[in-house]
């Protein structure tokens, strides 16, 4: 581009130069010529310390993933003929990860003729979803999957930042 709009070191509009005059500038100041917005027109160039300009983006990038919430999916697995109790087991399990605030991945495995009775485990993963509906919501529908079935519960309310709990009175 043959000329830039330039801003001053301490945030000043300097206006439409040619490049030549914000490099002369920038040379001047003991300074370095920036281009801040290069797409547009005419690009935003400024002056400043480089050095400084790349330090403040980066803390400015670990800033954002830092606040990034990241999602943890836990699984369980269950078999269509299982135990009353290890069922009672399982689903304490569930609800203890949607009370962390984790989405929960219930894995139906189906072994022998038990594939040729597919409705056994819709059953299971429909029963399991009306005993944690108040703490989570199906997320995604039960699916056949080869020999197993799956189905994703995700929580109703949002995760806390562990060490930053709010009180509520």
């Amino acid at each position: 581009m043959p000329e830039v709009r330039l801003v001053g070191p301490n945030g000043e509009q300097v206006g439409i130069v040619p490049i030549a005059k914000a490099l002369e500038l920038a040379r001047e100041a003991d300074l370095d010529l920036v281009e801040v917005a290069p797409t547009a027109r005419p690009p935003v160039a400024k002056l400043m310390d480089y050095g400084k300009f790349k330090y403040e983006s980066a803390m400015k990038a670990r800033e954002a993933r830092k606040n990034q919430a990241h999602t943890v999916i836990k699984e369980i697995k269950l078999r269509p003929k299982i135990d009353p109790h290890d069922y009672e087991t399982k689903k304490g399990h569930v609800v203890r990860f949607l009370k962390a605030g984790d989405k929960v991945k219930v894995t139906i495995m189906f072994r022998g003729r038990e594939q040729s009775r597919p409705e056994l485990g819709y059953r299971l993963l429909q029963r399991l979803a009306d005993d944690v509906e108040e703490l989570g919501f199906v997320e995604s529908r039960p699916k056949q999957d080869g020999r197993n079935m799956i189905m994703v519960i995700g929580p109703h309310k949002k995760k806390v930042a562990r060490g930053q709990e709010t009180e509520t009175a």
